[in-house]
């Protein structure tokens, strides 16, 4: 064992127990010196929520709103089903939405939740600005108590993710200070938050659904490298870890691995240089926007190569933004580390090593781009390196940068960007793919433009339901002919998706995990309420 895990075994057992022990308040037991009790639970995750649990601000967008509830919600299969919701109906033009909502759901502080609770949190979260979008969305009615009525300015199909992902807050106690002391219907109420150590929730006996196991559930907030050490020093029950320590054995304990959505990818610069953005920002690369140079980029990575070597095999190719979910075109799968069959493309095209230099030239062009990707990211440091690597036999020189995202957001609408995406909703593949969002924020910095993808678009969009959706967000993928995939315009080089991994104790049952999105920890708490020792 190394020095470096010996000295955080130390520290994370010194910080947890000063944790639990020190920041105790009137509704939770001084754990110290004594054995936890079996309805308890202490969870390590690093993803501290800066900003809170507030819904309207965009808490739960990647996981269970934990504290609140959601009109719809997806099952481990990822169908829609109803939580709040007994019924939902949507008008033949797709613009109305009728909810009917549970009449027997109450707060955590005991005030009945309504139809006007529904409306005041769609409404504030519209006035918000926030990461919610609904900019669709035209008014929200309370017809009475247990009836809620959506009217949208044109039909979208996507706005069920809306219901889903949107949990409700209680008009009678919303303030500014809410996302700090959140009032909710979910299955668990805040009781304790220490900012950057810890948070204590407990179960709210309020809950109309299904009672959890776990009666009382700490979360510690920890990197990953003092998570894993303190798993180690049996200090918590789950940890969060990275693939870099998922080879090494602790006693008592099992490593869960967790197939996900969490994709990472290189969007390039798909148009030629020249213009500019409205803040003066350079748009395009002429080498990027050679389509050869897209596809053999797609071709020749080895996707495998990279699960092995920088994820220690825990992950899967990635093809898509939406690989595994149910609006996925399995038919955009690649064969790929073709290293013969991108020379060959290459080749053909006109790029040609001139000047003998290993790089690739056409015209006045050479065969070489930057690549950046965020500095204190490890895993998209070392996958632009294995990546810039790979293309160097085909005289395709990456030169790989880190750098801040204040400095990427000013490049990445002309340099090529690692980035990550990945949610439940396909509304995702619209907003990093399509025209309309060509240079807004961090959708479709690459500028991509293909007019039949857009027209599968609009038709997804204004399909009356998900179902019906399906297959247009599957045919603006790959149709046969076109696409957005890499056996399309090659817009993207997508790479990987990332397994999550969870140290856990071996007796601890997590029940049945859906396909994790993009975000680290929570979205395992989707499914809380199912997890339980299985001794």
């Amino acid at each position: 064992m190394t020095k470096k895990i010996v000295t955080l075994i130390i520290l994370a057992t010194l910080a947890i127990t000063i944790m639990l022990a020190g920041c105790s308040s009137p509704k939770t037991k001084n754990v110290k010196n004594e054995e936890k009790p079996k309805d308890e639970l202490i969870l390590a995750f690093g993803s501290e929520p800066a900003s809170g649990f507030d819904p309207i601000t965009g808490w739960g967008r990647y996981g269970s709103p934990l504290f609140q509830s959601t009109l719809l919600k997806r099952d481990d299969q990822l169908n829609i089903v109803n939580d709040l919701a007994e019924s939902y109906d949507v008008s033949d033009d797709g613009k109305v939405w009728t909810v009917i909502v549970r009449d027997d759901v109450k707060f955590s502080d005991g005030e009945p939740l309504t139809a006007r609770d529904v409306k005041f949190t769609f409404e504030k979260a519209s006035e918000s600005g926030s990461v919610v979008d609904l900019h669709v969305l035209e008014k929200v009615e309370a017809v009475n108590d247990t009836t809620v009525k959506f009217t949208l300015k044109e039909a979208q199909s996507t706005f069920v993710n809306t219901l889903v992902s949107t949990g409700i807050v209680p008009q009678h106690a919303y303030s500014e200070n809410y996302a700090e002391n959140p009032v909710g219907s979910g299955p668990y109420q805040l009781i304790q938050w220490d900012k950057g150590q810890q948070m204590i929730v407990e179960a709210n006996p309020e809950y109309y659904g299904k009672k959890p196991f776990f009666n009382k559930i700490t979360f510690v907030f920890l990197s990953e490298d003092a998570a894993f050490a303190a798993a180690q020093a049996g200090k918590v029950d789950v940890a969060y870890i990275p693939a870099v320590f998922s080879k090494k054995n602790v006693p008592g304990m099992k490593l869960e691995a967790v197939k996900t959505v969490d994709n990472r990818g290189i969007v390039f610069p798909y148009v030629k240089s020249g213009e500019f953005t409205k803040d003066g920002l350079p748009i395009g690369n002429d080498v990027t926007a050679d389509p050869a140079i897209r596809h053999a980029i797609n071709m020749a990575v080895d996707r495998q190569a990279l699960i092995d070597g920088v994820l220690e095999g825990y992950g899967t190719p990635a093809y898509t933004s939406v690989d595994g979910l149910p609006w996925w075109n399995p038919d955009t799968i690649i064969e790929d580390g073709d290293m013969d069959g991108a020379r060959k493309l290459l080749e053909d095209a006109g790029w040609k090593d001139v000047d003998a230099d290993g790089i690739l030239d056409k015209g006045s062009l050479k065969a070489e781009f930057s690549l950046y990707y965020p500095a204190n990211d490890e895993v998209r440091q070392s996958l632009a390196i294995s990546v810039a690597d790979m293309m160097k036999p085909l005289g395709i020189h990456i030169q790989v940068e880190g750098a801040s995202w204040d400095i990427i957001v000013n490049k990445m609408y002309s340099e090529a960007v690692l980035m990550g995406w990945g949610s439940h909703d396909p509304h995702e593949l619209y907003n990093i793919y399509s025209s309309d969002n060509a240079g807004v924020e961090y959708f479709n910095t690459g500028f991509y433009k293909n007019e039949t993808v857009d027209a599968y678009f609009k038709k997804a969009l204004q399909a009356k339901s998900e179902e019906e959706a399906i297959g247009y967000w599957k045919k603006a993928q790959w149709d046969g002919k076109t696409g957005l995939s890499g056996k399309g315009d090659a817009a993207w080089a997508w790479l990987v998706n990332i397994d999550h991994l969870y140290l856990m104790k071996d007796d601890l049952d997590m029940g049945e995990q859906r396909i994790h999105v993009h975000g680290h920890g929570w979205p395992a708490t989707d499914n809380i309420v199912d997890w339980k020792w299985s001794k």
